[in-house]
């Protein structure tokens, strides 16, 4: 997945933040059209708490269990974990169909 870094990558520690982009994750079969869940490595945020700011469509956000989630078209309009990137439209496209057990990986453009 093309992934433009997000607005609070800052707020997940540096060595996350190789991981989120050189490690495979996993679709779940919890994903909906709200957002597509992952397995794999958590990532580790850095403290303290952030506002609730406006998502998009492809926010990937990294909430307390430290695993992204991508949201899908239904996603909630406000969100207030860090957001370590937004997939651009095509690879969101693509994930929407993946399947669960799919492999994931993201690239920084």
């Amino acid at each position: 997945m093309d992934v433009v870094p997000g607005p609070r990558e800052d707020r997940v520690a540096p060595e996350s933040v190789e991981t989120f982009y050189t490690r495979v994750y996993r679709v779940t079969p919890q994903s909906d059209r709200v957002g597509v869940r992952l397995d794999g490595p958590p990532l580790t945020t850095l403290g303290g708490s952030l506002p609730s700011e406006g998502t998009v469509r492809g926010t990937i956000q990294v909430p307390p269990s430290g695993v992204p989630t991508v949201f899908g078209p239904d996603h909630p309009v406000t969100g207030g974990y860090p957001v370590i990137g937004v997939a651009t439209p095509e690879s969101v496209d693509a994930l929407a169909q993946a399947a669960p057990g799919t492999e994931v990986r993201f690239r920084r453009v």
